[in-house]
């Protein structure tokens, strides 16, 4: 398929090989370990050309091709592809699985530099802070090479920018757009630019510039009803403890810009700065209605209940920049190239309130219907605003930083052996990352009287007016802030042959590792410093191989080898000690290792049709997971003692195809009619400790099937898509490690868009979409898809937009 076996290389010929002979040396050498995506479907001609293309040194995925689609963000166009899924957030693409792996596990690249995470406790990158109107490709590697970064078990995303010296001519496109949410009856603008030139000098030296602006600002909203999982499954049937039903008004506002500079003193000489910038802010307003059953409940029944109405106000902005300087000098048989990046990413949360009104009283005839989407019952005063007062107001400020900045070079030396292209490639990274956390929390009590219609805004005049002196949360301002530097060393070696057909690539890679985690310990109300400090290494090992069996058939084979760092949460150095219970995180954590597996077949029938198959099998080792230590060791008086640990190895396996297919030989008009398909069976086990012994469990994350449908049809000017994505339910969390009956799980899904494009004129497009057709709804449920964790809906979206290009 199209997105899912198309190569890149680098490098350019020169010495005593011939070009064609050094393009095909250097691209075979990553044919099998490289995926392009160009936006699943989107353009099936363009995207299996380029495909073929890959297979020297140059790929340009067009922009168009991911924006074919209504996914507004980078994480929504990976959805696309066979092996990839998303976690969402407020209905909206937020992070990206590959293989059934964890986000966490996966890293993301934007022209070669690694990013770092916004968010405080994860290494997973948020990708729907990033436009996809920024991009001109995206890359996927689902087995890596011994020249890239080794931190990555299910894959690598990596992010192109624009850039000019990809046209011919100078380019420019922009569009503007309005969307419209049904379930807020909502508007929201949008809109983007790019374009660039080459500057071409008297001295034959050449410079390309390149930029891209884009900007949206959506409101919308959501209706959510959840228990938590807070049911009795002792009872039969299982009874509810408590209940809240919550109402979302969000307003997300994304700017992003890239600016890329080359300059090309002469053909073999080229260097380079790349930029890329994004701001994410999130506005959301939550009212929350919380009820308590004095006496766990059955659907239908009613009784007394403790109730309290809960208001939720603050403005999250996150923000990633990004830049590389880098070279690339080829001399004769040799290619040199270095560079130097820095990168940072943030999160800010300057002035979050969370305020709650209890209720004035106990109420009485209180129940709920259903156990999939509860609904309570409840006289009308247990709605009336005043029938609350104001009890408590907690203002918490944080911020979040994430820095990394590492210098690479890396050396490749073309040859011949027995006529046969080949190459040797080495090189080192060093990388230095420091991850920081800083919380403040204020709690209010002493408040004057207010009722549940007050608002946001009153409440951070009340809350100002008293001062922050003497409010001071000391706990919470102290234990979740934290330090952590992690320092990573690495270099490597690989080499690669093509005889007949057959290409060969094999190395190692050894990368070291130093963390020093910084933070504060709380034992029985005394704050004291705790500082941990650990190191390890980690050698690994490829082999890849690639044979073409005829013009049109080729077949693939890899082993490698991965690792997967511990998450910030996972490493956190905060020690909580109260009484007879204890939370703590585990700096010395060893990170997962991974024996990966990939055999696949590919087969082009056309110059609009491919068909592929590929399996994987992954064994991790070093499992990471939740572990509750009470009765053991230090903790053998403790009633609660939760951390992490390494587990036993866990293994993934799966089968991934895909077809893509344009029905060009049928008489017109039906020669337009195109279609897109692929799908991924993956099954997982992992092995955790509890109390009893060992308990199997799936991979967190890891569906069984995900698969995507695109129909089409396109001419000259009118191009039709109609696009499902399905991901069928995993497991989200295991709750309690003695108790599979509240281990929480997200359901299937299955959600239908539609994308028409019509040119105007041979510049101008009109666009509509419509995103989310069936209304799916985000539902996690507690052991048992009968019983309700979260049940979450978001309504349909409508966007009509016009775009201009004059290439």
């Amino acid at each position: 398929m199209a997105s899912d076996d198309a190569a890149r290389s680098g490098g350019q010929s020169s010495g005593d090989q011939s070009s064609s002979e050094q393009s095909s040396a250097a691209s075979d050498t990553t044919a099998l370990e490289t995926i392009t995506v160009v936006g699943q479907a989107a353009r099936i001609r363009s995207a299996l050309n380029q495909q073929r293309e890959a297979e020297n040194l140059e790929t340009v995925v067009n922009s168009d091709a991911i924006n074919a689609l209504p996914d507004k963000n980078v994480s929504e166009s990976l959805q696309r592809l066979p092996g990839l899924s998303v976690e969402r957030d407020q209905g909206e693409g937020r992070f990206v699985r590959v293989r059934g792996t964890s986000a966490d596990l996966n890293t993301v690249t934007v022209n070669g530099t690694q990013l770092p995470a916004p968010e405080a406790d994860r290494r997973a990158v948020a990708l729907d802070v990033l436009p996809s109107d920024l991009l001109s490709s995206l890359v996927v590697t689902k087995a890596l090479t011994p020249d890239m970064d080794a931190n990555s078990i299910g894959g690598n995303i990596e992010l192109k920018s624009v850039s000019a010296l990809d046209k011919d001519r100078p380019f420019f496109k922009a569009s503007v757009e309005g969307s419209y949410n049904e379930l807020t009856d909502q508007t929201s603008p949008g809109g983007s630019v790019s374009g660039g030139r080459t500057f071409d000098f008297d001295n034959g030296q050449r410079l390309g510039v390149a930029g891209a602006l884009s900007w949206e600002k959506r409101k919308f909203g959501s209706e959510n009803v959840e228990t938590g999982g807070a049911w009795d499954f002792d009872e039969d049937p299982a009874t509810l403890e408590e209940l809240e039903q919550r109402d979302y008004n969000i307003t997300r506002e994304r700017l992003g810009a890239a600016l890329n500079l080359d300059y090309e003193l002469d053909p073999d000489n080229r260097v380079y700065l790349h930029t890329l910038y994004s701001r994410y802010s999130d506005t959301e307003e939550r009212w929350a209605h919380i009820v308590e059953f004095d006496e766990p409940q059955t659907p239908g029944e009613s009784g007394d209940a403790e109730a309290a109405r809960e208001l939720k106000s603050r403005e999250e902005t996150q923000e990633i920049l990004s830049a590389t300087l880098g070279a690339e000098h080829h001399l004769r048989d040799w290619t040199i190239e270095y560079s130097a990046s820095a990168s940072e990413a943030s999160e800010e949360n300057p002035d979050e309130i969370n305020a709650t009104f209890a209720g004035n009283d106990t109420f009485s005839g209180v129940g709920y219907t259903g156990t999939v989407s509860p609904d309570i019952s409840a006289p009308a005063s247990f709605y009336a605003a005043d029938s609350y007062t104001l009890d408590e107001v907690e203002q918490t400020e944080s911020d979040a930083t994430d820095r990394q900045n590492s210098a690479r070079f890396d050396i490749t030396r073309h040859l011949s052996i027995d006529n046969n292209p080949a190459r040797i490639k080495f090189g080192a990274k060093a990388s230095r990352r420091k991850k920081e956390n800083d919380e403040n929390v204020w709690v209010y009590e002493d408040l004057d009287d207010a009722n549940a219609n007050t608002g946001a805004s009153a409440l951070r005049s009340m809350i100002a007016a008293q001062g922050q002196a003497g409010n001071e949360d000391e706990e919470g301002s102290r234990v979740n802030d934290y330090r952590i530097d992690e320092d990573i060393n690495a270099g490597y070696l690989m080499g690669s042959i093509n005889i007949r057909g057959l290409n060969i690539l094999t190395g190692a890679r050894y990368e070291h590792t130093d963390t020093d985690a910084r933070g504060t310990r709380l034992e029985d109300g005394t704050f004291s410093d705790r500082r941990v400090e650990n190191s390890y290494g980690n050698l690994l090992g490829y082999f890849h191989t690639r044979y073409e069996l005829t013009d049109s058939t080729q077949v693939r084979a890899a082993f490698t080898q991965s690792i997967a760092r511990p998450t910030f949460e996972q490493l956190s150095p905060a020690y909580v000690i109260d009484g007879d219970e204890a939370e703590f995180g585990n700096p010395d954590l060893d990170p997962m290792e991974s024996n990966n597996i990939d055999l696949g077949i590919e087969h082009y029938f056309g110059p609009d049709s491919a068909v592929s198959a590929y399996i994987f099998y992954k064994d991790i080792q070093n499992f990471v997971y939740t572990r509750d230590l009470a009765g053991t060791g230090d903790f053998a008086a403790f009633d609660e003692a939760i951390t992490y640990r390494n587990g036993e190895d866990a293994t993934l396996r799966g089968l991934e195809v895909a077809i893509n297919h344009k029905f060009s030989r049928l008489p017109a008009p039906w020669n337009g009619l195109l279609i897109g398909a692929n799908a991924a069976w993956t099954r997982s086990d992992a092995t955790i400790e509890t109390s009893a012994g060992d308990r199997d469990i799936s991979l967190p994350g890891q569906s069984d099937t995900t698969g995507n449908l695109t129909l089409g049809y396109e001419d000259d000017r009118l191009s039709l898509r109609l696009a499902g994505n399905y991901k069928s339910d995993y497991l989200m969390e295991v709750s309690d490690p003695d108790d599979a009956r509240y281990d929480v799980y997200q359901d299937d899904q299955f959600q239908l868009d539609f994308s028409a494009g019509y040119f105007v004129t041979e510049n101008l497009q009109v666009q509509f979409d419509a995103v989310n057709i069936t209304d799916e709804p985000y539902y996690t449920y507690a052991g048992s898809s009968d019983y309700n964790a979260q049940y979450e809906t978001y309504g349909r979206t409508y966007r009509l937009g016009l775009t201009y290009t004059n290439f």
